[in-house]
């Protein structure tokens, strides 16, 4: 946006904005509310303080770089000076930030000029250059390698990192559970995230105050969320473990949060009846946002197909929310309960499904309701674009169902049901609540094709085509990982 017009400049005889300069403000200012910085609009950030507070000395900003370049933890070890760092002034927040340029349109490339003039190139990484597992083995490992060896700054930075993710949904879950390595390794402490959303639905930026969308127009803006991400409080988020078990074959395209596992169990407190095939593979996986079975997963499987196949036609975050609303109408969550044979319409058809609820050890059979054609099982408040189709349940309703309020560290998953197309709109639209079906800390899903061949599931907004049939079951079981996520609140 341009700069305001001096007195005289403009169009109208009383000094007013012109229309489309007043509903340009407005729309940047909305922009500004929805991300969740509208209280720091006011407060002026000096650009070369921050920039102090967030740049490491370059002699650490190298080492870290090459070392990831060479994939090796002494790759740098040429940058270090000899007589020490004691004098080297430490940044009080060091940051490092990874953007992934093909999110948020055409404006990805642009945040990135932006946030490496700001900060620094090497503290800027591009997701197509670096991958966040690269980062933690060899960049961070370099900086912790000189920390023990005596280096003062390299273990005041190592101590105070904070991380930053420019993309959507998705790119934070890939750069958290990267992170989650230094939990399983012993490398505490682990870096909090904060977020720039740049994806489409943003649950996860949404759910800790970092809104549904970066407001591009509003150049102050990256300064307001880099320091918001260095002084923000933090909190903890749950992070979820998937096991699939398919009878002899394999998942049809599985999605990069899905990966083939040779040593994998469910678990044997609860037995599984009927037949097993000869052989079994496994295939695991985190989400951190929801994990679902059913209709709404066919839509986003048919989108997603879309998307790759035409992706000039989904570019930026409102042409995608339009062509995702066609596949709704399109594939038969309106009208499959007219159409189609029973067999092929409820999920009670071909699934059984028990759980653990809340301080329980046990496996409890949960009944599926006859009429839910999608169950989604929720880590956080926010579904499909900021919905919350759990609702915010009063307490008498809490105690009745045996529910607690739900939280993203509370070590539960919400489990409910959307049953056709209308039913699912209206909760989408929060004029009504979802099918509650139970609160569970773990869940075991079955499923046996009957009429059915196949069933789509989505975990995070990644979803696969699964092969299902009649002989043997297809089971998914989900658990909590013993290590939660720590967050940077934007709020």
């Amino acid at each position: 946006m341009g700069s305001p017009p001096s007195e005289g400049e403009t169009s109208t005889s009383q000094g007013e904005s012109s229309p489309s300069r007043t509903v340009s403000r407005s729309s940047m200012m909305e922009s500004i509310r929805s991300y969740g910085l509208s209280r720091l609009a006011g407060i002026k950030i000096d650009t070369d303080e921050l920039r102090r507070r967030l740049l490491m000395p370059q002699y650490l900003r190298l080492a870290m770089l090459d070392s990831i370049t060479k994939k090796d933890v002494d790759g740098g070890d040429q940058h270090f000076p000899s007589s020490g760092s004691a004098d080297v002034p430490c940044p009080e927040s060091p940051m490092i930030v990874f953007i992934n340029p093909r999110s948020g349109g055409r404006n990805g490339p642009v945040l990135k000029e932006r946030l490496q003039k700001l900060i620094s190139e090497e503290q800027v990484l591009d997701l197509d250059d670096v991958k966040p597992h690269e980062f933690v083995r060899y960049g961070l490992a370099c900086i912790e390698k000189w920390a023990n060896d005596g280096d003062f700054c390299a273990k005041e930075i190592r101590q105070n990192i904070r991380i930053v993710v420019a993309g959507g949904d998705g790119t934070v879950g890939w750069v958290l559970g990267c992170l989650g390595e230094l939990n399983q390794n012993g490398r505490e402490p682990v870096p909090p995230v904060a977020i720039i959303p740049l994806g489409t639905g943003n649950d996860l930026s949404r759910s800790f105050g970092w809104g549904g969308s970066y407001p591009f127009t509003w150049k102050s803006g990256i300064k307001r969320t880099l320091h918001r991400a260095s002084v923000g409080p933090v909190s903890n988020l749950d992070s979820w473990h998937v096991v699939v078990q398919v009878p002899g074959g394999e998942v049809a395209d599985p999605p990069h949060s899905l990966k083939a596992a040779e040593e994998c169990s469910l678990d044997k407190t609860l037995e599984i009846e009927g037949d097993l095939p000869d052989k079994v593979n496994f295939y695991e996986g985190v989400f951190y946002n929801y994990f679902s079975i059913g209709m709404d997963a066919k839509v986003a499987y048919g989108f997603h197909h879309f998307r790759n196949e035409k992706p000039h036609l989904a570019q930026g975050p409102l042409a995608n929310k339009i062509i995702y609303s066609g596949y709704s109408c399109s594939q038969g969550w309106f009208l499959t309960t007219c159409t189609s044979d029973p067999s092929l319409r409820g999920l009670k058809n071909i699934l059984k499904m028990h759980v653990k609820k809340v301080n329980s050890t046990e496996w409890e059979q949960i009944p599926v309701p006859k009429s839910v054609r999608a169950v989604v099982a929720l880590n956080l408040h926010n579904y499909g674009s900021g919905r919350n189709p759990w609702g915010n349940l009063k307490p008498k309703y809490l105690e009745k169902r045996g529910f607690v309020e739900a939280r993203s560290d509370d070590g539960l998953l919400e489990i409910f049901g959307l049953k056709e197309g209308w039913h699912a709109s209206f909760v989408m639209t929060e004029l009504i609540s979802a099918k509650h079906i139970a609160q569970a800390a773990s869940i075991r899903m079955e499923l046996r094709g009957g009429e059915w061949k196949e069933a789509f599931m989505q975990m995070d907004g990644e979803p696969w085509k699964q092969p299902i049939c009649n002989d043997y079951s297809t089971f998914v079981e989900i658990n909590r990982v013993p290590f939660q996520s720590v967050m940077v609140n934007g709020e």
